[in-house]
């Protein structure tokens, strides 16, 4: 099991930058498919960002390729979100989730048994 924790998310205008954090603990992260996701208000949940579990393939929707990377840390067991040219569309709550019992990323938030708690992102036009 992996407990998560998210930081970073805030108040930011349009263009900027912020970097989110997602701090695991217990069973070490390189165990699992990480991701980010998000949702919007009035929007389902979706993936932002993903690792397969040998962080040898990442996954980026199309709404945030070419302005986000995602990244770790595996002796921190520290995942990262390094969100560029920040658009008010990218308001959210940001979640980070862990993904057991298989190496493929998923797309789907049902495929991913852990969740953090989430940070808010608002961008400001």
């Amino acid at each position: 099991q992996v407990q998560l924790v998210e930081s970073g998310g805030g108040l930011v205008q349009a263009g900027g930058s912020l970097r989110l954090s997602c701090a695991a603990s217990g069973r070490s992260f390189s165990s699992y498919v990480m991701a980010w996701f998000r949702q919007g208000p009035g929007n389902e949940r979706e993936i932002v960002a993903a690792f397969s579990m040998s962080a040898t393939t990442t996954y980026y929707a199309d709404s945030v390729k070419g302005r986000f990377a995602i990244s770790r840390d595996n002796a921190k067991n520290t995942m990262y979100l390094q969100m560029n040219s920040l658009k008010p569309e990218d308001t959210a709550v940001y979640y980070c989730a862990a993904r057991p019992l298989s190496t493929r990323i998923n797309i789907t938030p049902a495929s991913y048994a852990y969740w953090g708690q989430g940070t808010q992102v608002t961008v400001s036009s």
